[in-house]
């Protein structure tokens, strides 16, 4: 039987966007609100093309409806000219819309009426350990990922191969995003083997075959179709000598691994270190998308490689994060936080804070050392970023 966890995701009470890659439950979610709302799907072809060809039709549908209901949209970038119709229907008769979208590239590319700020942007993950609750299992989640469906599917394996050739069809070639289905197909197995890394767009084209501007815009499609998110680089102005090219992770370890082609395969030492990264990536991503916080995520490294894999600014300082997959902490994983502690400035409070897979806490000075799961427990209930 499967099980419906609840979701983190703030009902936004107004109009709005809900984005979120395919498969996270978006459309459960939104379903499960507003199970009486007049809801149009645009992946039902029929009514796809009816639209396109007229879009006021949905507007002659639903004018007459009464102020204040709700009507929900999904895959509302499959047909970007009803948002016009949208904004008529937001001012007169005043309805509210939850537009559900896998893709932000093509309301983007169009520029279309993003409805001028009438509705707001909510964006949705895959399930966070908070909200699997007591079914959280690290070593699970970093070898299949935590879409809905990998988290309970006896089948993971083959859904998370079908999850990547889906992707590929539905939101790459089906919407024309690319022209060269191989190129771009030999591009995502290259970007994923590099997940979590500085990005060099000139080595991936010589690897891929293909232009700088190519990988460029492959790694923008990636990034419009929520499939991973860049991480820029923090540089502190006292000092020069830092790193200042963005790394890049995808957006869930399963379909990560899909991409790499090593999901029927347990992970491995090399991989597992990358995996548990790009969990706690995602995990803070999503706490700070679901707690309403405005604060920036960055990574930061000196160029001698003095390194913090996650900086976060917050209003009384930084907190700074270091994740180590290993049963034991050493005493050199703690070298970025000394730098970095050294090169601001003392008055400036620096919460310096160790990941890694062993079993207790530890405090090493200033430094706090948490397993995973543990830190991932804090960092849900606000005792990490407040």
């Amino acid at each position: 039987m499967k099980v419906m966890y609840k979701r983190l995701i703030k009902f936004p009470g107004r109009s709005a966007f809900v984005f979120g890659p395919r498969g996270v439950g978006k459309s459960t979610w939104v379903n499960s609100l507003l199970p009486n709302a007049k809801a149009y799907d645009l992946l039902d072809t029929r009514l796809y093309l009816d639209l396109t060809r007229d879009p006021n039709a949905f507007y002659r549908a639903l004018n007459q409806q009464p102020r204040g209901e709700w009507v929900v949209v999904d895959e509302i970038q499959r047909v970007t000219d009803l948002l016009n119709e949208i904004h008529r229907l937001i001012e007169n008769p005043k309805l509210n819309f939850l537009m559900i979208g896998s893709s932000a590239r093509k309301l983007r590319r169009s520029g279309v009426n993003l409805l001028a700020g009438r509705a707001i942007n909510r964006q949705m993950f895959p399930l966070v350990s908070a909200e699997l609750g007591n079914d959280f299992d690290l070593d699970r989640v970093l070898r299949y990922g935590s879409l809905p469906m990998a988290t309970q599917d006896k089948h993971v394996i083959e859904y998370l191969f079908a999850y990547a050739q889906t992707y590929l069809a539905e939101e790459i070639f089906q919407e024309s995003l690319v022209r060269h289905a191989g190129n771009f197909s030999r591009f995502l197995e290259v970007a994923a083997r590099q997940n979590g890394q500085t990005v060099n767009p000139s080595g991936i084209a010589r690897d891929v075959g293909v232009s700088r501007p190519t990988v460029v815009d492959h790694f923008q499609i990636l990034v419009d179709t929520l499939m991973g998110t860049w991480l820029p680089a923090w540089k502190l102005k006292s000092s020069n000598r830092q790193q200042k090219q963005s790394k890049f992770y995808f957006f869930d370890c399963g379909v990560l691994r899909a991409l790499t082609q090593r999901v029927a395969f347990p992970p491995i030492d090399e991989e597992l270190g990358t995996l548990l990264e790009t969990l706690i990536h995602n995990e803070i991503r999503a706490f700070l998308e679901y707690s309403g916080l405005y604060y920036k995520m960055h990574y930061w490294r000196t160029y001698d490689g003095a390194e913090i894999d996650f900086l976060v600014p917050v209003s009384d300082g930084y907190v700074a994060i270091e994740v180590k997959n290993s049963r034991s902490w050493k005493n050199q994983f703690n070298r970025g936080f000394r730098r970095f502690v050294s090169q601001v400035d003392p008055s400036v409070n620096v919460k310096c804070i160790g990941i890694y897979r062993g079993p207790q806490e530890e405090h090493w000075d200033d430094v706090y050392v948490t397993p995973a799961t543990k830190f991932l427990t804090m960092l849900w209930d606000h005792e990490i970023i407040a």
